[in-house]
């Protein structure tokens, strides 16, 4: 591929250190591809929130990447963005902020991460009523899925068009549900969409069985994984650390050691961007290497850890794969 002016810039100022292992990964990742191997991205911390979607949902259109992982933030938020993005509000002076501007953020329904408020209310009161009806439509033809699924059900019925306030084309969610991209999110309840499933739950109005659990997840990815790698390999990309890294990952392991699938293969590829410190026992930032000892990757797996920030690292690696 003819690569664009990013990539060169890339290639001939990238020389050193976490510069280097940056240009490292892409080639490599790259190379996976060309090798006919697929590549599964996990997605952790407020990615959606930093728009990630404007270079992800690319990737998913020219098919850089066959499955995603990601936590229940994630997948929501990039919903957000799209139905509400003008409500957002920029906070560069957050770690100036005193505790009571804090809680005028709060009286205002702005949660803040970082330096971006999101509009919680607003956006959910343009998703909440029409993600509801999914729910129980399914409840009451006895039908269960995944929460990704709910939330390709509602992206493709064309309701939220009326909110849009972005390009579309930047909604790596929208780009996944027309491709119907395997999606894997464990941990879901451990986000607003979930929060507000488990208070219908709680009042009755819904059943916590109408929505496919984590274990059902990991019993799916067992299965993909398996079907995937019978000729070619599969790549692990890991954008932060956490369960959307964590769970996936083991995967290989459980389906080695519990399951006694003795030939299952390794991942393929392993790259991380991360910012966490090994010392602390910290698994998130743990190097490659310790992930041999846990059966997930080979010693001859190419690995790679680019120790910086994933809202800097992964446009950058994703413009690489793409020829920007």
């Amino acid at each position: 591929m003819e690569k664009g002016t990013i990539s060169k810039f890339i290639l001939e100022h990238y020389k050193h250190f976490n510069a280097a292992a940056l240009v490292d990964a892409a080639k490599e990742y790259e190379a996976q591809l060309e090798a006919g191997n697929k590549m599964m991205i996990t997605l952790a911390g407020a990615m959606s929130t930093a728009e990630l979607g404007k270079s992800l949902a690319e990737m998913i259109r020219a098919d850089k990447v066959q499955i995603i992982t990601c936590t229940g933030a994630n997948l929501e938020e990039d919903l957000m963005n799209l139905v509400a993005h003008s409500h957002y509000k920029r906070i560069p002076n957050y770690r100036d902020l005193t505790p009571q501007e804090e809680r005028e953020l709060l009286d205002q329904g702005l949660n803040r991460v970082t330096d971006t408020c999101i509009p919680e209310e607003e956006a959910f009161r343009r998703l909440q009523g029409h993600i509801y009806e999914i729910w129980k439509n399914a409840e009451n033809s006895g039908e269960r899925y995944f929460p990704h699924q709910y939330m390709y059900k509602m992206l493709l019925s064309g309701v939220l068009e009326q909110y849009y306030e972005i390009d579309p084309k930047n909604s790596w969610m929208l780009a996944a549900a027309e491709k119907n991209l395997p999606i894997v999110v464990p941990g879901w309840e451990d986000s607003t969409m979930g929060n507000i499933f488990a208070s219908y739950c709680i009042k009755g109005d819904l059943k916590a069985s109408t929505m496919k659990s984590g274990i059902e997840y990991m019993m799916w990815l067992a299965g993909w994984y398996e079907e995937n790698t019978q000729d070619q390999g599969v790549g692990f990309f890991q954008i932060g650390g956490g369960i959307a890294g964590d769970f996936p990952i083991c995967v290989v392991p459980m389906l080695y050691q519990d399951l006694e699938k003795t030939d299952t293969p390794f991942w393929s590829y392993f790259c991380q961007i991360s910012d966490s410190t090994t010392s602390y026992g910290s698994y998130s930032g743990a190097v490659p290497n310790e992930k041999i000892t846990w059966g997930k990757l080979d010693a001859d797996t190419p690995k790679f850890i680019i120790e910086s920030d994933a809202t800097i690292v992964a446009p950058l690696v994703f413009a690489y794969l793409l020829g920007w």
